[in-house]
């Protein structure tokens, strides 16, 4: 029943509010986490990101069904930005999902079903005050805390980009998010589609993402934040295509 994770079916739901916090490295060290198929998506020749996005989802349902159906749930989804280049040579720029949690063992049950985004619980809360987003765990040191966003604020210090419109094309959503599915040997991808995706630049003031700590990978930098919220998001039925023996 392993195809049952390759997205059967199209998904809905909408993003209440969401951040999305990327981070550089050097491209050759993300290589390792990739399957050879995927490339890491490279800024500057030489800078890879891995990125974490924190969403505060509602309605999450099978398309076509009422959003009455659907899941709320807190999800942290940690991702690189990577292309993939089809046996024709045509290319697509996406993400490859490293690990996947949520506050929800109802959505660790269904997002394990449906997909291969490995979910794990973790018992996410997000609290937001008048000037702040504070998102924590309540049993792990996972903590982030940032400003509601402001278009003026300035780039974490260190940062690869000279200015936000360089950032934001490494801030997503990327349209495609690959899987690879080795045993045929295959490429999946999910295409997403969404509507009122209007970023603010964020100020991070704290972010203890334990995660990252477990891949061997230098200290990841900072490079960016964004905040969205109200986007009505999807996803469409997986698309599978078979690669070629080499690789």
């Amino acid at each position: 029943m392993s195809w049952l994770q390759n997205h059967p079916f199209g998904v809905s739901a909408y993003f209440r509010k969401s951040l999305v916090l990327t981070y550089a490295v050097p491209a050759d060290s993300l290589r390792p986490l990739l399957p050879d198929c995927l490339v890491p998506d490279l800024f500057q020749e030489h800078w890879g990101f891995v990125a974490i996005a924190l969403v505060d989802t509602q309605h999450l349902r099978p398309t076509g069904f009422p959003s009455w159906m659907g899941r709320n749930f807190l999800l942290a989804g940690y991702r690189i930005f990577v292309r993939y280049t089809h046996p024709d040579g045509k290319r697509k720029r996406g993400l490859y999902i490293l690990r996947s949690e949520t506050n929800r063992r109802s959505m660790v049950r269904l997002g394990n079903s449906f997909t291969h985004y490995r979910y794990h619980l973790q018992p996410l809360a997000w609290k937001i005050t008048a000037d702040q987003w504070h998102i924590h765990s309540t049993q792990s040191d996972f903590n982030v805390l940032t400003t509601h966003g402001d278009a003026a604020a300035a780039l974490p210090e260190g940062s690869p980009f000279s200015n936000w419109k360089e950032a934001r094309r490494f801030a997503g959503p990327l349209p495609f998010t690959f899987t690879h599915l080795p045993k045929i040997p295959a490429v999946l991808w999910v295409e997403g589609v969404r509507n009122n995706w209007r970023p603010t630049p964020t100020t991070v003031l704290e972010h203890e993402v334990p995660f990252w700590n477990t891949l061997d990978l230098p200290t990841p930098q900072l490079a960016s934040a964004f905040r969205v919220e109200q986007v009505p998001y999807s996803w469409k039925k997986g698309v599978t295509e078979t690669l070629p023996t080499q690789l």
